[in-house]
């Protein structure tokens, strides 16, 4: 396993770097060998009315087959890698809950004694609608109109389904399938 930080608009001392490196490395323990290389970008944001939210740390890596993501952001690049370390464990930790749950449950199926619904991501609602084919630009448009920070439709330049989504920086994305 390998810890990467990198910058982007932002200039990070190696204190810093050296404690994203120690500490992300540290709390990735929780999975041992199963965690791939950690992803760490820095930037840091100029705009003065986010100064208790200057510096943006993105966590990106593989665990166990899971993609685990975390952002934080704070004054100093040093308190944004502590809040990064605090929610990574977290993750890794309900990560490691949740999959254990997950062999608890399917072991105990077989007994057939457990029929307990403790599960957390259960369905409560299921929409379906019509798929109109359409340009980038009119799923721009349609997104804007309805609100939503996401618009799912049907791309016909690529002739796939797509999603178009409103990044944290205002832009926007836009997701295909390979």
């Amino acid at each position: 396993m390998e810890v990467r930080v990198h910058t982007r608009n932002a200039a990070v001392g190696d204190a810093a770097r050296m404690a994203a490196t120690e500490k992300l490395g540290h709390a990735a323990r929780i999975f041992e060998h199963q965690v791939g290389d950690i992803d760490v970008e820095v930037s840091e944001e100029h705009n003065p009315r986010l100064s208790s939210e200057r510096f943006r740390l993105e966590v990106t890596t593989n665990v166990a087959g899971h993609i685990v993501r975390i952002v934080s952001a704070a004054a100093s690049p040093e308190a944004a890698v502590d809040i990064a370390v605090d929610r990574f464990n977290r993750q890794l930790k309900r990560l490691k809950e949740r999959l254990i749950d997950r062999n608890r449950r399917s072991s105990g199926r077989d007994g057939g004694s457990s029929d307990e619904n403790t599960d957390e991501t259960e369905i409560v609602r299921i929409k379906q609608f019509v798929i109109k084919p359409m340009t980038v630009e009119e799923a721009i448009l349609q997104m804007e109109l309805i609100g939503h920070d996401f618009y799912f439709f049907h791309n016909v330049a690529t002739g796939q389904q797509s999603v178009l989504y409103r990044r944290r920086d205002g832009r926007l994305g836009l997701i295909e399938p390979a």
